[in-house]
């Protein structure tokens, strides 16, 4: 019997829940504002009672959450958003009071790794080993498969956060990032590009020069990821890359930063199937979430 499946995309704007065993079978789907911790996980709970009441048992619910998190299962604080600047979800144990109220194994980790995970099964990335995800959006985050495994280590990757050149003569913006300012969320992400033009990024034309720096600081980060961790494929998700010409632009500007130096055809003649959107659009986090409930069940 096709098992069936609870996801939740936590954001920190809003929460997507759904419930279904695949891309091809979602059987219902719900979006709310992210509130009080209280409030928004008590609405999820109340939406899979709901479902499993209308399409039966819930083999598994995943959470692909908004960070930070402890995705350690061996951990204390295993399920719980951590240190978040998001007001009143510091320490909240999210993971434990969905599993402890449906009564069912949570997979739980990181909305970008969750979502890098529903791409590598579902979208852009079967059969690969490798790949990351990128989300550019309100924040930046980044996660990803290496030789088939989700990336935990330390904690969790936090490439929205990694350093990137700032030329303070060609854009005396400080950054957005609350921790670190001109980091590459800080320079790149959405509020970045408001605060620095003054607009909003879907309100600037095509030739705006925001659109050049923003693939410079893109193209930047993903040169270092592919110096870094050699993925098999990037994929750029997100409000930002919803504009027409950046991924192009962001391609080009990889080729040329790399300037030859890493002789695969990926980047020398491939580069429009190296680095693309993701396969799923819209849906690689929930989906990705479902994946995670799969992975709790085997791990149970």
């Amino acid at each position: 019997m096709t098992k069936l499946w609870g996801g939740i995309e936590a954001g920190g704007t809003k929460f997507v829940c759904a419930v279904g065993t695949g891309p091809d079978n979602i059987r219902a789907e719900q979006r709310f504002p992210t509130t009080t911790p209280a409030e928004t996980i008590g609405h999820a709970i109340e939406f899979f009672r709901q479902q499993q009441a209308a399409h039966g048992k819930l083999a598994a619910v995943g959470i692909a959450s908004f960070g930070p998190i402890d995705p350690n299962p061996a951990s204390a604080k295993f399920g719980y958003i951590t240190t978040t600047p998001k007001p009143g979800w510091a320490n909240t144990d999210f993971a434990g009071a969905v599993g402890r109220d449906l009564g069912v194994p949570v997979g739980f980790d990181t909305d970008v790794n969750a979502a890098a995970l529903g791409e590598w099964r579902w979208g852009a990335g079967p059969g690969l080993e490798n790949l990351i995800y990128f989300t550019i959006g309100t924040g930046i985050g980044g996660g990803g498969l290496l030789n088939g495994r989700l990336m935990h280590g330390l904690v969790h990757p936090e490439m929205g956060h990694m350093r990137l050149p700032h030329d303070l003569a060609a854009d005396p913006y400080p950054g957005h990032c609350p921790f670190h300012g001109d980091c590459f969320e800080g320079l790149a992400c959405g509020p970045a590009i408001t605060a620095r033009w003054k607009q909003s990024a879907d309100t600037l034309a095509d030739e705006h020069p925001a659109w050049k720096l923003e693939a410079l600081y893109l193209a930047l980060a993903m040169t270092n990821v592919v110096c870094t961790l050699s993925p098999e494929r990037i994929i750029l998700g997100g409000g930002v890359m919803s504009h027409p010409t950046l991924l192009a632009m962001v391609q080009r500007e990889v080729q040329s930063l790399l300037a030859g130096y890493v002789q695969s055809p990926a980047i020398l003649n491939e580069i429009e199937r190296y680095i693309v959107a993701p396969g799923l659009g819209n849906q690689s986090g929930v989906l990705g979430a479902f994946a995670l409930a799969e992975l709790a069940l085997k791990q149970n």
